[in-house]
This record gives structure tokens, sequence and C-alpha cells, in this order.
């Protein structure tokens, strides 16, 4: 009885006490719409924000109130068309009413409601009016409006899948918990797949958030770009220190932060630019900069000099004691040289980054995920120090050093070689390989007089030896056959109704040679990709006209990205990473 008493309460207030108020406050709540993209692909999925403004002295109720017969406040689309996946409201706030007993809950200012939309399939190109109702009541503190609707509507474009799209609104959406479900749309932030990074991190609150990208750059230990960081290691810090574990400690803590510095920075710049990550990487300048900077750490490893700051610089920084500084120094440069191997964890982190546009908490996550990757090197850095305790004979461990010298020497040239001819930059790296290794065998004697060493690096300078043959003995292996990409031969493949596979590869890509090797390699994909257009695009010159024209018309994020595309000229699947034959061939095998 007493609830029935206040909803007549509450309706006598609403119909006359503030019936003047109502006849002057008829714009108590205003709305504007707006869309995540400027057109859109048959289906694709598109997020709409509804920002409400509501006037100061009122509040409308949340939509969920306490009382059963308060009016909540809804979001409808009312379309036949287009299908509502979610609808997404703000958080409510409670207050205290002079005529409620308990606690209201209210929006109040100005919220955000979001929406997640459907395209359907075979949805025709044109344009679309989505038809958007907000009901509401709005009250303040002595008396209550009647129920009240705002209709409003979104002006859709669609398009075909050819037709670039583009992401609009980015701030606005960026406050909205709203994630793109699992959808082959030609969206870059609509194709995460299910268990992909940025939606296991949409789902997961900030701790297990930053425990996922611990654990997972810990992993990323296991790629291959990482390695060749651990003689590096231990041959650095092996040289510092004279085995003492506390120096050793900090040392291994300046050098992990180092690294987890580079990574943040880099990382966050990147994702917030949108471009694709190693972008840095691409510039000559860059690669010619990192190049040398691996020589002068080599040439240390050589004896040339002792590889530390001026101790006045040292002084100035805290009176530090030498070394320390260096040791920061080289994580800082040892997480640019990791860079290429980052894989489609760190491009799932960078498109859910981008997609939060929140600096602080970009930076957060790469912090901590470097901090992962870097965790195994401070053990190295204290482990390296026992090396000094191992024969004192200086001779072998300069012996040691000219090992990792070399190895130094063989990155810089990787780094570099991008910038020559291809027909050139293949034969470079295994011909310095083999090189060394000769120079190893017969040239440098030093330590040959401890058996144990000599043995060792006898059979490292052989294996060294056959590996640099056989690197640069021609390739007999099978492919499919590639048509490098054009406009031109894509737009003919799409009107001939031929099924398509695009495949966004770079030079300096890891996984995009993993494929190469594996995947394309593999005798199985190679027959089922005769009924395919296959494209090679080449996107190793990241800052190009050419190659940013590309990645804007097919939105992409990384390398490796594989597109799959029906005969309906229709994408159908994206990979962003290195996959198996297998399930390359069970995706192939789906296409239509």
């Amino acid at each position: 009885m007493r609830k029935i008493n206040q909803f007549i309460f509450f309706v006598l207030i609403g119909f006359g006490l503030s019936f003047a108020q109502f006849s002057t406050k008829s714009n108590i709540v205003r709305i504007n719409i707006y869309k995540s993209f400027d057109k859109v692909h048959p289906r694709s999925q598109l997020k709409l924000a509804v920002a409400a403004d509501i006037d100061s002295s009122f509040h409308i109720n949340s939509n969920k109130p306490h009382e059963d017969f308060l009016i909540a406040t809804q979001i409808k689309i009312n379309s036949d068309t287009f299908k509502v996946i979610k609808i997404e409201y703000p958080k409510a706030q409670d207050i205290k009413l002079s005529f409620s007993e308990k606690p209201v809950s209210v929006y109040q200012g100005k919220v955000l409601f979001g929406v997640l939309i459907q395209v359907p399939d075979s949805l025709e190109p044109g344009s679309y009016k989505i038809p958007v109702e907000m009901t509401y009541q709005a009250c303040n503190d002595q008396s209550c409006l009647p129920p009240a609707n705002l209709k409003s509507e979104v002006e859709i474009l669609v398009v075909n899948n050819k037709t670039q799209i583009n992401e609009i609104n980015a701030d606005i959406f960026s406050k909205l918990n709203l994630s793109y479900q699992n959808s082959p749309s030609n969206v870059a932030f609509s194709t995460a797949q299910k268990g992909s990074v940025s939606e296991v991190l949409e789902s997961s609150g900030i701790i297990l958030s930053l425990l996922i990208v611990f654990i997972g750059g810990l992993a990323l230990n296991l790629t291959p770009c990482v390695y060749p960081l651990v003689p590096i290691t231990i041959g650095y810090f092996g040289g510092q220190s004279e085995g003492k574990t506390k120096r050793l400690i900090l040392l291994g803590l300046l050098y992990v932060l180092g690294m987890a510095l580079t990574y943040s920075v880099i990382g966050v710049v990147t994702a917030l630019s949108g471009a694709v990550f190693g972008t840095l990487l691409q510039n000559t300048f860059v690669l010619i900069g990192i190049a040398l900077v691996l020589v002068v750490l080599s040439l240390s490893m050589f004896g040339v000099y002792e590889f530390k700051l001026p101790d006045k610089w040292v002084a100035k920084a805290g009176n530090a004691k030498a070394g320390t500084f260096g040791a920061f120094f080289m994580g800082l440069t040892m997480g640019i040289v990791a860079a290429p191997c980052i894989g489609p964890f760190i491009l799932g982190l960078v498109t859910y980054v981008a997609s939060r546009g929140d600096v602080f908490y970009g930076f957060l996550l790469f912090f901590v995920m470097a901090l992962g990757l870097g965790l195994p090197y401070l053990f190295l850095a204290i482990f390296s120090g026992k090396i000094k305790k191992l024969p004192r004979a200086g001779d072998w461990m300069e012996a040691v050093k000219h090992i990792f010298g070399f190895l130094l020497l063989g990155m810089a040239i990787y780094f570099i070689a991008p910038i020559f001819p291809k027909a050139f930059n293949s034969y470079l790296l295994p011909a310095f390989m083999f090189f060394a290794a000769f120079w190893l065998l017969f040239i440098d004697k030093m330590a040959n007089n401890v058996k144990g060493f000599r043995i060792f690096k006898i059979i490292f300078s052989i294996v060294i030896m056959l590996i640099s043959v056989y690197a640069m003995l021609p390739s007999s292996k099978n492919e499919p056959e590639w048509v490098k990409f054009s406009n031109e031969k894509y737009s003919q493949a799409i009107n001939q109704k031929q099924k398509i596979i695009l495949d966004f590869y770079a030079d300096w890509c890891i996984p995009c040679k993993e494929l190469d090797a594996s995947t394309f390699s593999d005798s199985r994909v190679i027959k089922e990709s005769s009924s395919f257009k296959m494209f090679k695009v080449d996107m190793t010159k990241t800052a190009s006209e050419e190659t940013e024209s590309l990645r804007k018309q097919f939105n992409i994020i990384g390398m490796p990205t594989v597109i799959f595309i029906n005969s309906n000229g229709e994408e159908v699947k994206r990979l962003t990473g290195f996959v198996n034959a297998d399930e390359f061939l069970s995706i192939m095998k789906q296409v239509n």
C-alpha cells in the first residue's frame, strides 16, 4: 500500500505542482547521436553513442531504479533492418531526496549510452536511417515530471567491401565499455577473434589485465628475435661488477627498466597514432642508427674500449657507480632489438590501447608487458657474474667476448640489410656468418690452450659455417603462384568473381617468414591455392606513400595480415599472425 501511495504522490506532483515547470523546461534533456565509422560494410558491426545532456537542476531515473514504480530510462532502436547486439548504460548515482525514504538511482549532468548494432549480410549499398528513442522521467528534489520520449535518428551509409571506411569520434567511444563481438567485418577493431588479446582485456579488470600482459611478456621470450639477447646479456654483465651479486642485481634491474621504458614509449606512441607497430624500424635513419649502436657495443667486446658513460655524466645523474647507466642504456637498446618479434600478442595489445585512447592505461599495460619480457634477463644478469668465477684466465673471458662481439655485428647487419636490394641482402648475413666462423676457427687463437673452450669453439664455428652455406644455397621450396599486388589486378579478380587471398608481409617480419617456410610451402596449401587468386602485398617500406595507401585501404594494423575474400568480393576471414598449415587449409576450404 505504501508503494501505491508513493506512486499516486509522484503522479500528482508530476502533473500538478510541477506542470508550470514542465511548460518552461521542455528541453530538460537533450541528446546527440554519434557513430563509430563514417561508412559500414554489410556483415559488419557499428557502435552508436547517445550523448544525453541533462539540465543541472534535474536528474533522470537510471535504467534500473530501486523502486518498481519509478520510470526507468531506456534506449530503443526501432529498426527492422539493423539488429541490436548490446546496449551499454552509464554508471548510475544514488542520491537522497526529501520525499524519498531511501536513495534513488539516477543519471545527472552529461551521460553517455552505447549501442552496438549488426549490419545485415545481404544489405544493399545505400543510405539508411536508424530511429533512436530515449524514454525517461525527470525529477528534482521537490517533484517529478511526467515520463517523456525523445526521438532522433542517425543516417548510416552502407558501402560495398571494396570501399574504404574510416573510424570517427574515437574520443567519444573511448569512454564506452562497448567491444565489438565476433564478426567477419573489414573493420580492424571488429575482426578480433574469440580469445584475442583485446577481447580478453576488454572483459577483464585492471589487475587481471596486467597479469595477462605480464605472462604474455614472459612468453615473448620464446620468439626467435629475442634469442640473441641471451648471450649478449650474459656477455655484457659477465664483464661487469666482478661477480658481486648485489651489484649485478642493481645492474639487472636497470637493464630491465630500460627495456620496459623502450617498449612502453614505442608501444603507446604507435598505438595512439594507429600506425603499424614496427614503423620506426623501417625508417632508413633509424635502421642505420640501431646498426651503429650495435657496432659500438661490439667494439667494446673486442676490447677496443670499455663500455661506460663518462664519469662526469654519471656523477651528475646521482653520483652512481660506473656501469649503472650503461646497463640502463643497454636495456633501452635491447628493447628495440627485440621489437620485430612482437607477434600477434602485441598486435592485439596495440589494437586494444588504440581503441581505448587512454595514454596512461596504454603506458601501464606496455610497461608491465615489458617487465614480463625483461624478467628472465634479471636472472641472466645475476648468473652472468658467476662466469667470472670460472677459470680466471683473462684469455678465456676475452675469447668469449669475441664471440659475443660477432653476434652483435651480425645483428647490426640484420637490421641494415633491408636498405640494400633484395638480391643482395639475402646473402649479406649468411656471408658474414661464414666469415665470422672462419675467423674464430682459423685466425682467432685466443684461449685455444683451454681444451674445453677450444672444443666448444670448433664445434660452434663449424655449425655456423654449415648454417651459412645452407642459407646461401638456392631455395627449391615450392610455394603458391603469388601475384604482385596492384589495384588493377585486384579489381579485375573481384569483377571475375575469383576467390582471393591477400598476404600482407614485410621483410623485417619474422612471423611472415614462418608463414612462407611452414604454411605456404605445404603441398596441401599449394594445391588448394590453385582455386584462389594469390596476391603478395609488400609492406616493408612502411613510410612510403604507396604502402600507407594500402594500409588505409585494407585497414592493416600489423604484419603478417592475411585476408580471405570470397567470390562475391566479401572479406570472410582475417589472420593477424602465424597459423600452421592445417588451420590455414581449413580456412581456405570454408571460402566459397
